[in-house]
Formats: C-alpha cells, structure tokens, sequence
C-alpha cells in the first residue's frame, strides 16, 4: 500500500513541477519522503488574504489515496476554518463517509479523487470564502460575523508578518 501511495504523490508533484497552478507552490521536505510536503499558498488576489504568503505543510498518511491528508498552516493566519494552531478544517479533508453530525454530505468529504493541486485550490477557494456555520476558529468566525472591520484589520497584520517574513 505504502509503495503504490508514494508513487501517486511523487506522480502529482512531478505533474505540478511541469504544470505549476497559480496561487501555490509545494514540493517534498524532504526528496526521499513522500508523504510530507511543504506549501507556500499566495493570498488569492480580490480578497482580504491578498498580498500574503503562507508557509503550510501536508502530512500525507500511508493509507493515502482512501484516507486524507492533514494540513496545518506554519505561518500566522486567521480565518474561520484554520484553527488557532494552524490545522485546517475543510470538508473535503475530512474522512470518507458520512457526517455524524449532519453538517457535511458524504459528496463533500475525502474522496480518493483528490489530489494535492485540488485540495490547495479548495483552501484557496476556502480563503476567500470562509463558512462561518462551520468553524474551527469560533473566535474568527465571531468577529467576522460581528466586528468585520476588526476581522480585516487581524487578518491585515497577518498579511504584513508574512511578507515581513519573506523580506516583502
């Protein structure tokens, strides 16, 4: 299982060496591990986001492609759907099968279909568009609901570290 998971993630990264797609970029921590890369996500152009760039990191598990992989964003961000330590949590890194809650349809979750260039435009898309009936980060999803302008000025500061970081 382990050997054919390793050759579907080197296949998708040496399809998105030739073919990049705007708006992220990833590639292997480490060449002779499959299972965990790091992403940059460039804040999506039109949104409060843009300008900045995000340092991300997925973890792949062994069972991939039947199971999910986990993302968590390295640098700072705040937004509903991106916990306060960095996880995120979107429906379609959730597991297979349906919600025990009701929230999500089994069509929106994990399906082994998904690569690593669809989950990235998902949390791209995600970013500009955050689900507040869902959060991970209550907090961000208060404040947006509440206090939008002090929503957009957190997530300005967040913009500016992570240019900050990348000598922007």
């Amino acid at each position: 299982m382990e050997g054919g998971s390793s050759l579907l993630l080197m296949r998708q990264l040496k399809e998105l060496t030739k073919h990049p797609v705007e708006g992220f970029s990833a590639g292997l921590i480490d060449d002779s591990d499959a299972f965990h890369w790091n992403v940059m996500i460039i804040g999506p152009v039109d949104t409060i986001y843009e300008g900045g760039f995000y340092k991300a990191r997925l973890d792949f598990p062994k069972e991939y492609p039947h199971k999910p992989p986990k993302m968590k964003f390295l640098s700072e961000i705040w937004h509903p759907n991106i916990e306060k330590n960095g996880d995120v949590c979107i429906s379609i890194l959730h597991e297979p099968g349906d919600d025990q809650y009701g929230y999500e349809t089994a069509s929106e979750r994990w399906s082994p279909v998904h690569t690593v260039e669809t989950i990235l435009i998902s949390v791209i898309s995600m970013l500009a568009d955050p689900n507040c009936e869902s959060a991970a980060n209550v907090d961000a999803a208060k404040m947006l609901r509440d206090d939008p302008k002090q929503f957009k000025k957190r997530v300005a500061d967040c913009v500016r570290k992570s240019m900050a970081e990348f000598g922007g």
